[in-house]
């Protein structure tokens, strides 16, 4: 589980919380008719925008994206490295015996147990990685277009308190209530946008890097053991990915 995610969001709604509960005004800040033009306006033109089961295949992606935990590149080259002597020593074959948790990998490696060529399994594999991409820059999309329709629905909500609060001019006891009422909308929506919104979409736009950069060490790492590759060979271009204070991974069996 990815708990900078979980922790940041909880951490901004409970400062913001903590911050209005010291002024002693908790309950001026609750009113439902602003979560309704707020959250329920950026739902609903978020589904106008998408298909329903884009939308919701969209928060898929985002809940695996802040579940998941970190991905450690170097645990997929030093497996990769392993794999690499033992098909260099004992045969492509010897592969199969192997138990590999992770499912590109390992599917990589089933090609090259069967037979496929380098080039036939770069191009199944870098389907699916192309596939994986489409898919995370879909909810990119998606949180990126409700980190802006918030503040909007927001700005709208504002308008509609305004306009109330005009229309009973005569009455100055409801001017105050009705300017918080139309301001709250304009706070609903900056808080979805830069608390929830748009954090989840540059943490799918980082995710995507990660995976794509490991899919191509794994795609790189699969290439090299199909064509025989030095591990030593195979280390240099898999580590070639990495930050130079990363490389130098000590091969299995060194």
């Amino acid at each position: 589980m990815d708990f900078a995610t979980l922790a940041g969001m909880i951490a901004g709604v409970l400062l913001l919380v903590g911050s209005i509960a010291l002024g002693g005004a908790l309950e001026a800040f609750v009113d439902l008719p602003s979560v309704l033009i707020v959250f329920g306006g950026t739902i609903a033109c978020t589904f106008t925008m998408e298909r329903m089961d884009n939308v919701i295949g969209s928060f898929r992606v985002a809940k695996n994206a802040i579940m998941q935990k970190d991905i450690d590149v170097i645990s997929t080259i030093q497996l990769v490295l392993k794999l690499a002597a033992t098909a260099r020593r004992e045969g492509l074959l010897e592969l199969e015996k192997a138990k590999i948790t992770d499912e590109f990998l390992s599917k990589g490696v089933r090609m090259a147990v069967d037979g496929m060529t380098k080039e036939q399994v770069h191009e199944v594999l870098g389907v699916e990685m192309l596939a994986l991409r489409e898919r995370h820059v879909r909810g990119q999309k998606l949180f990126k277009f409700m980190g802006t329709t918030a503040p909007a629905m927001g700005m709208i909500g504002t308008l509609i308190g305004l306009v109330k609060m005009l229309r009973t001019l005569d009455d100055p006891s409801t001017i105050g209530p009705s300017m918080a009422i139309a301001l709250l909308t304009t706070f609903y929506g900056a808080v979805m946008a830069f608390v929830f919104f748009n954090p989840i979409a540059a943490k799918l736009e980082q995710r995507t890097k990660d995976e794509t950069a490991r899919m191509r060490i794994v795609i790189d790492g699969v290439g090299g053991i199909i064509t025989g590759q030095n591990p030593a060979l195979i280390q240099e271009k898999l580590e070639a990915h990495l930050a130079p204070k990363q490389r130098g991974i000590k091969r299995p069996g060194r």
